[in-house]
């Protein structure tokens, strides 16, 4: 990357062929200079754990705003593809020492908090990136699990991102870098994309459907919202607004899209971002559905994923293969350090 150009590239020939053997390549010749590179955000380290026992048979990482949320998916997961826990044990919170995402092992499936908006995304997906690295994974899909607010589209339809957009509908991210703008391109994988659309159900009770998604910096005013602290613009001028992104193909808006397509494909990794609307925005601001409705419809993605997982590790022959190990540590004062150093970065 130059940041000279003010652009940064897409991945060339040569740096793709470097991917071939499916394990996560980092754009940082400085990580393999450290005595240790600590994951400060997930309370992990390269040295202080065995991350490849740990982490190695990793195949999905799948992502949600909100540690509740991701450990709902992590018990619903463990039940949908048969996976068997040890005698004596459950599931654990493996990020607990960082109080900042929490982070569950189901088997192949990695099941984490992001947090909300960018800059928390941002930070967890530095780490997972380095993460996936340090542990040896091979080809792992990243899935974002998400709600957001339709255009269009009523509460409780699925929708599975096609092309991110920032808010001047612009397939990219913005980055400040040494104090000069770059875009890195906002690509998910549209192969992905179609295979998860497949595996919607006509006996499903709610629509699955593929488009774009406007990803914004903040709840409110960048949403057109008329309902938060300040609001400058009127009722008319959102709705020109919102009318503007339907005729641009959005279909929802929510607030980390871009940042994990464009860091993902950065990395070369594959990805996809499936949500739930939780209200069709040209009918309102706030959401009114009761909480068990919510619920359910929030189950909704985690059903999708769930399907793609079955069906992947059904085509290699490891749905029923699957038995849980806990990762180990290798150096417990190197542990103990890595839990101080998290504890320090509040």
């Amino acid at each position: 990357m130059s940041l000279l150009t003010g652009n940064s590239h897409s991945l060339s020939e040569e740096e793709i062929d470097e991917y071939s053997d499916g394990t996560v390549k980092l754009r940082n010749s400085n990580i393999e200079l450290m005595d240790q590179d600590i994951l400060y955000h997930l309370a992990l380290g390269s040295e202080s754990h065995d991350l490849v026992e740990m982490f190695g048979d990793v195949k999905f990482v799948c992502m949600g705003g909100t540690p509740k949320r991701m450990e709902n998916f992590a018990h619903f997961i463990m039940e949908d593809i048969g996976y068997k826990l040890p005698a004596g044990t459950q599931l654990q919170d493996i990020s607990a020492y960082s109080y900042r995402y929490s982070m569950y092992k189901v088997g192949p499936v990695l099941c984490v908090s992001h947090g909300m908006g960018t800059p928390s995304v941002s930070i967890l997906m530095h780490e997972m990136i380095k993460l996936m690295y340090h542990a040896k994974c091979k080809d792992p899909v990243f899935i974002r699990i998400g709600t957001c607010g339709g255009i269009g589209v009523e509460g409780g339809t699925v929708i599975i991102t096609e092309d991110a957009l920032d808010g001047q509908l612009r397939n990219s991210h913005e980055f400040t870098i040494l104090g000069q703008t770059i875009h890195r391109p906002a690509k998910l994988d549209k192969k992905l994309a179609r295979e998860l659309k497949s595996l919607s159900s006509a006996d499903d009770p709610y629509d699955t459907i593929i488009g774009k998604t406007l990803c914004t910096n903040d709840f409110y005013e960048g949403q057109g919202r008329l309902d938060g602290a300040f609001c400058e613009f009127s009722e008319n001028d959102k709705m020109a607004y919102l009318e503007k992104l339907q005729e641009h193909g959005v279909v929802n808006i929510e607030m980390e899209s871009t940042i994990f397509a464009a860091l993902t494909h950065h990395a070369g990794i594959k990805a996809a971002v499936v949500c739930v609307a939780l209200l069709n925005r040209l009918n309102g601001d706030q959401v009114n559905a009761p909480k068990e409705v919510m619920h359910e419809w929030q189950q909704r993605p985690q059903i999708l994923v769930s399907r793609y997982i079955r069906k992947i590790l059904a085509q290699h022959g490891q749905l029923k293969s699957l038995f849980g190990h806990q990762g180990s540590i290798k150096s417990p004062r190197r542990f103990k350090l890595v839990q101080q150093e998290s504890q320090a970065h509040e």
